[in-house]
């Protein structure tokens, strides 16, 4: 890898953290029970609600990764040999089913293609069997990351409401809050997870949770057990300004300044932004003659984009060689697409000329594998498209 230059930072997560919350997180430790922790304390468990798109839930922060926000969901609000139901179709919502498996529930899997969304008709046909109301939750990934795949979180509550069915929803949006729409309070989401290395623009070390008054009358009366992750122990601390324990102080402050940066650009102009990088590049998929991995273009994602390299092709190869050679860092593929994907992460801290020059890199990276792309065509794609919507996207900011 090269010593010049900074490396290009381009998987789908940890993303670029700006230089303002870089600034903002550096300090000295301090006393977190001091009387004047509360200030910070208060705003970030308050601010952070906006993103998820709420007014009514709680919100929960812990120095965790979106793992452990997944934990802290489950742990809360469900029994030991509840049944659940859920969709496979990637790395991170398998990884979440054998979360759920390891704490003893009793998971209903909807396998799919990698590739495809979720099989709204197959999860209605469950709802509406399930007469006697035995599902407790319906756990669904907003955005998986391993494919570029957005699922219409909208329709999956819409089942619900069809049956009236009184699961809790849970959603994992760790790679798409902070990025792409979403709309806690709109889709009536009962628990709503995330992770600050995404569209927080932050390091890896808070996960977050928010939850709905019915999420929340769970967790009074259910049995797995929790420590760490009690939702309980949390809001004693919280009403007060603290945590039950040393949270992540630097982390804290990078947070309430990213969640500034995110005010002051507006969650509308942020959603655009990530719509018209993301548009870029899938422009430049397409002039290089592949495919996104998503097969249904109403499901792409605005954060990630996987590339699926022609037949005979070694993506791993792909990924290599622009580390090593032009210090650009592409998402590898995960699991069952590992090989056959490469990922372009377009999410958080990023503008067009940092898309640019990803799409470069990763074309000289696949011409030194041997992929039969013309040099310059994605980069000419994209850059034709961003100068065709620059109009579009200065209107947006003139409220700034």
């Amino acid at each position: 890898m090269s010593i010049h230059g900074k490396n290009f930072l381009m998987v789908p997560g940890p993303t670029n953290v700006p230089d303002r919350v870089l600034r903002a997180m550096h300090r000295n430790s301090e006393d977190h029970r001091s009387p004047d922790f509360p200030a910070l304390a208060k705003t970030v468990l308050e601010n952070i609600k906006m993103v998820f798109g709420t007014t009514k839930g709680r919100s929960f922060i812990f120095p965790a990764s979106g793992t452990g926000a997944w934990e802290a969901a489950l742990t809360n609000t469900l029994n030991k040999g509840d049944k659940v139901i859920s969709v496979r179709f990637g790395q991170f919502s398998h990884l979440w089913i054998d979360m759920m498996q390891r704490l003893g529930l009793d998971v209903t899997i909807l396998d799919v293609e990698w590739g495809e969304g979720i099989p709204i008709d197959i999860l209605s046909n469950y709802i509406e069997q399930d007469t006697r109301h035995e599902y407790q939750a319906v756990c669904v990934v907003h955005n998986e990351t391993t494919t570029g795949v957005t699922t219409d979180i909208a329709a999956v509550r819409n089942v619900l409401d069809r049956y009236h069915h009184p699961a809790l929803l849970m959603v994992d949006g760790v790679s798409s809050i902070a990025s792409i729409p979403f709309k806690m309070d709109e889709w009536r989401v009962d628990l709503a997870i995330t992770g600050s290395q995404k569209g927080l623009m932050l390091p890896a070390g808070l996960g977050m949770v928010c939850a709905s008054a019915k999420a929340l009358e769970r967790s009074k009366k259910n049995n797995l057990h929790r420590v760490f992750f009690s939702f309980e122990d949390m809001i004693v601390n919280n009403d007060v300004g603290y945590f039950p324990y040393t949270p992540s102080i630097p982390l804290l402050y990078g947070l309430k300044e990213s969640l500034a940066m995110l005010m002051e650009e507006g969650l509308e102009n942020v959603f655009a932004r990530h719509r018209r990088l993301a548009q870029g590049v899938r422009r430049a998929v397409d002039a290089w003659g592949l495919k996104p991995c998503c097969k249904n273009p109403k499901e792409y994602s605005d954060t990630v984009t996987a590339v699926v390299v022609p037949e005979g092709f070694d993506a791993q190869q792909v990924i290599r060689i622009a580390y090593e050679k032009y210090n650009l860092s592409l998402g590898t593929g995960l699991m069952k697409v590992r090989g056959r994907v490469f990922r372009i992460g377009h999410l958080g801290d990023l503008n067009e000329l940092m898309v640019l020059a990803t799409l470069a890199g990763t074309e000289m990276a696949m011409l030194e594998v041997g992929i039969p792309i013309k040099l310059g065509s994605g980069v000419a794609a994209a850059s034709e498209y961003y100068m065709k919507t620059s109009k579009q996207v200065r209107g947006l900011f003139n409220n700034i």
